[in-house]
């Protein structure tokens, strides 16, 4: 499988991961605190090639990955299931512990940043009644969103805009929940 566009990823292990699963060229953040040259490298990326933005699932990931979108409007996102993320033994969570078969698919469901702002389908109102904000199971279900809808997890003050971001219609959003909640009353 060979990727047009140029993924970014947190570091030289992530370069490693993907280059085992996809060809593919990287540039790495080398952290989350990314230097103005490297911002400069992405944007030249993003305006000849495209990217994709591949961190770990969790919160210096989430960091790296706002911190790049708010730079560089318009980029793809792919992301990684945590339980994709974690190593067979040993602790920590990133992309250089997934299989090359966790990070093909992740590549395959990349989600396409808007940069137009379009007014999302799916009101407040949907996601407290659907258990996402507020309530005991809420963490709980942004994490079993992210995973069927394929955009990440996030906190219950960023989920509309993730929404909104990726477009999710709420025929989708509606179809993820009910999947959500069956699986729920099946545990």
């Amino acid at each position: 499988m060979k990727i047009k566009e140029i993924i970014v990823v947190e570091g030289r292990d992530d370069t490693v991961a993907i280059k085992r699963a996809v060809e593919a060229d990287t540039i790495e953040t080398s952290g989350s605190a990314i230097n103005e040259a490297v911002i400069a490298q992405i944007r030249l990326a993003q305006q000849t090639r495209g990217v994709i933005i591949f961190t770990d699932p969790d919160f210096p990931g989430e960091k790296i990955r706002k911190t790049i979108s708010s730079e560089i409007p318009g980029c793809k996102h792919a992301f990684l299931k945590k339980e994709d993320a974690k190593p067979k033994k040993g602790r920590g969570i990133g992309v250089e512990h997934a299989s090359s078969e966790a990070i093909r698919e992740a590549l395959k469901s990349v989600k396409e940043e808007m940069i137009e702002s379009i007014e999302s389908e799916i009101s407040k109102d949907d996601l407290l009644k659907a258990g996402l904000i507020g309530g005991q199971q809420a963490k709980s279900r942004r994490e079993s969103l992210g995973i069927h809808l394929k955009i990440g997890y996030t906190n219950g003050k960023q989920l509309q805009k993730r929404l909104q971001m990726f477009q999710i219609s709420r025929k989708a959003f509606l179809n993820a929940m009910d999947v959500i909640l069956q699986e729920e009353h099946n545990e």
